[in-house]
């Protein structure tokens, strides 16, 4: 109801986004997506990472940790059929296509966890280690793999190599101790930055605006956490 110049938004949520999206053409608002694209939607501008190809580097960095014989768990929020988060699959895509490339016969496990209940994945987490013994490499393909690391560090239980989403300060600091072996980090403050610039060039400067701006692929280790920031 307000007198709209131009959305910026995060199109996490599919079904949620695409009603608001029509409105949005029908006023002839111009809109912009930061972290993930709906590409038939035709925003102004997408930035944000590539998420198929951050999947694939996620399991080509992970698979360094590999040894023959070992497993592979999939920690995810909701079944691989039925995801809630467009980005999130299009990581596991990009994961999923390295491993049928590289490692046909690798077994993988899907680990579905709760967003909100800690004892509960506490339990799904300790019954899964307890039945299979071989997965002792994990993946998490949004901002939650401290829901792992915290369980790891709880335990003592330890991975062979944990790769997971996006700087959150528990995320550095799992990485840090040692339970999360990798981040890749998205540059959030980044795509805002951008995507405010793109809209204001279009709106207020009627600049050109290209329609595609991909942030780098940022692989976070303990090693090198400590020298990382955005932009200054």
């Amino acid at each position: 109801n307000s007198d709209t110049d131009a959305l910026l938004l995060a199109p996490n949520f599919r079904e949620d986004t695409l009603p608001m999206l029509e409105y949005l053409k029908k006023k002839k608002i111009p809109f912009a997506f930061i972290d993930f694209d709906i590409q038939e939607a035709k925003p102004l501008i997408y930035i944000g990472q590539d998420s198929y190809k951050s999947g694939y580097i996620a399991a080509k960095i992970l698979m360094r940790n590999y040894s023959e014989g070992q497993e592979i768990a999939l920690f995810l929020n909701n079944n691989k059929e039925n995801p809630a988060e467009i980005q999130m699959q299009r990581r596991m895509d990009g994961f999923m296509n390295f491993i049928a490339q590289e490692h046909e016969n690798l077994v993988v496990h899907d680990v579905v966890l709760n967003k909100e209940d800690d004892e509960a994945n506490r339990r799904t987490l300790e019954d899964f280690f307890a039945a299979h013994p071989k997965a002792v490499l994990g993946a998490v393909f949004n901002s939650r793999v401290y829901q792992v690391a915290g369980y790891l560090q709880e335990t003592g239980h330890h991975l062979e190599g944990l790769v997971g989403y996006d700087l959150l300060p528990k995320n550095v600091e799992y990485l840090k101790s040692g339970e999360v072996n990798y981040l890749i980090g998205q540059r959030p403050g980044l795509q805002g930055y951008c995507g405010v610039k793109a809209l204001c060039d279009h709106v207020v400067f009627k600049r050109p605006v290209t329609g595609v701006k991909y942030m780098p692929i940022d692989i976070l280790m303990k090693e090198n956490i400590n020298f990382y920031f955005e932009f200054e």
